[in-house]
């Protein structure tokens, strides 16, 4: 009698974790493989590479940056992974899992395009910028950021999206605490049309822009637990969620 077949709960999101994974679990400390594993679900899969910032690194792990650094240098030292560090701490490093670590067979990489490459960059860092986000700009994030550029889609376009979704995301985190963070560049997607077929001055935005500043320091200090952070963030969800919807 065969046994039943395993099915995936999610086609998609996970890792080839073989051999490779155990030979890594031996040579790294606790910390630096926690890294590694992090890198190995959000890197490239046709590469093995991820872009980084040690301080995004930093959050993502919940470690120190100083950690973060010990573990870098332990990824090279042991041949586990190949750095391309940044020049400094506003520019983005690159990290490839080398060839004895990583389970996929590595494509030939299409030809740079420095302008497309730029461009994913400042989405990648749009993206990442609020704390209602909750994600790494995995290879799904990238390849939407690309053909984005492809189809033209203008980067205020895409900032007006952002405006929109992060400012109903804190008014919903704030009235569902059960309702979970941003994970996916995709769910600006439908946003993107609504912003096109938005006719509104260019002085709404700059409010809402306001709006969610102020939306993204009071849930800041909601989240530390402080009882009058909590009154004002309720204030300002209530002058937003008119405009919002």
């Amino acid at each position: 009698m065969n046994p039943p077949r395993l099915v995936l709960k999610h086609s998609s999101g996970w890792f080839a974790a073989g051999h490779q994974m155990a030979q890594a679990l031996s040579l790294l400390s606790d910390g630096a493989f926690r890294l590694f594993v992090y890198v190995c679900l959000n890197a490239d899969r046709t590469s093995g590479q991820m872009p980084f910032r040690q301080a995004e690194l930093a959050r993502r792990i919940g470690k120190s940056r100083r950690s973060i650094t010990t573990y870098l240098e332990e990824l090279g030292d042991r041949g586990v992974c190949h750095l391309r560090p940044a020049a400094n701490q506003h520019q983005t490093g690159r990290i490839e899992i080398a060839d004895a670590f990583w389970p996929y067979q590595r494509l030939a990489p299409p030809a740079a395009d420095p302008q497309q490459s730029r461009y994913i960059e400042q989405v990648r860092t749009l993206f990442l910028s609020q704390p209602c986000v909750q994600s790494a700009f995995g290879p799904a994030d990238q390849k939407l950021a690309a053909s984005w550029y492809r189809q033209n889609l203008p980067l205020e376009t895409i900032e007006r999206a952002y405006l929109l979704g992060c400012t109903r995301k804190y008014v919903s985190l704030w009235n569902h605490p059960e309702a979970t963070p941003i994970a996916s560049l995709s769910y600006f997607t439908n946003l993107l049309e609504e912003v096109a077929q938005e006719q509104v001055s260019p002085g709404y935005w700059r409010h809402l822009a306001q709006g969610l500043g102020r939306l993204e320091s009071q849930w800041r200090q909601a989240a530390a637990a402080r009882p009058s952070a909590c009154a004002n963030f309720a204030q300002a969800n209530a002058q937003l969620q008119g405009e919002t919807r």
